[in-house]
């Protein structure tokens, strides 16, 4: 039993990737806004086959550089479970906002109309 954990651990990584250089970073990140300009998606996943880098590393220099991560614009990506409550929430909260000025409205239109008769 002894051998095979010493084994294993023999063979266990350090947990240690590649680390890449910001002008290896920026080749990339110009290599996907390249590809999003000319086909509007699919630059991600082109570098990622095209420099043997994950798409979440890719991702997450897009993040930290502020580019775009090849959404379509106009589109809003899927929110999630929390994003869609938040939503619904916003959407509640806007819709009494409605109602509210609705009712303040007709009461401006009836005073205005009374006001307007009396002429």
């Amino acid at each position: 039993m002894a051998k095979k954990t010493a084994k294993k651990a023999a063979k266990k990584k350090t947990g240690k990737g590649k680390r890449y250089s910001d002008a290896e970073r920026q080749k990339v990140i110009s290599f996907v806004n390249k590809v999003n300009a000319a086909k509007g998606r699919g630059g991600v996943a082109q570098a990622s086959r095209k420099f043997g880098i994950s798409q979440l590393s890719i991702g997450n220099w897009l993040k930290k550089s502020g580019a775009s991560g090849g959404a379509r614009p106009g589109r809003p990506r899927s929110a999630g479970r929390k994003g869609r409550d938040r939503v619904l929430s916003d959407l509640t909260s806007l819709n009494r906002e409605i109602s509210k000025r609705r009712s303040e409205l007709a009461a401006l239109e009836a005073r205005f109309d009374k006001l307007k008769a009396s002429l």
